[in-house]
């Protein structure tokens, strides 16, 4: 019980710290989140041999939590209503940073479409968006 406690002091500790900003970025997280949910499930599982009920069903909760939200991607950017994407919206729909190369942006909107063309079960809307990122960070 000392350690949780002290893990959530730490936990409390970094976020006072950061001061509500996010310390990792999308990518980070869902792998932090995924060895997480990994590490609470072995240890449900360690603390259900040892007969710890309470714990377990716990670190099982926990677990499966971190297990779904390493898996959630989140929502795509929405164009803005004026038709013009702006270069921040194309840069998150693509996940490529300010300083990507043309190169960079062309191999991170293959990797995008194959997943997200209407052929591989993907939307037409989705594939509209992508283009048009594409597009706009070609072009700028």
């Amino acid at each position: 019980m000392l350690y949780l406690a002290l893990g959530c002091a730490a936990l409390w500790l970094i976020l006072w710290a950061s001061g509500g900003k996010p310390i990792l970025k999308r990518r980070e997280w869902r792998f932090l989140s995924a060895a997480f949910a990994i590490v609470a499930l072995a240890g449900a599982a360690y603390a259900g041999l040892r007969g710890a009920w309470e714990p377990a069903i716990v670190l099982v909760v926990l677990g499966l939590w971190l297990a779904v939200s390493a898996r959630r991607t989140g929502l795509a950017a929405q164009p803005t209503p004026g038709g013009r994407m702006s270069l921040d919206e194309a840069r998150s729909i693509l996940g490529v940073g300010p300083d990507a190369t043309p190169e960079e942006i062309q191999a991170a909107y293959s990797r995008l479409m194959r997943l997200a063309h209407p052929d591989k079960g993907g939307t037409s809307g989705l594939a509209a968006q992508l283009n048009a990122a594409r597009d706009r960070l070609l072009k700028s």
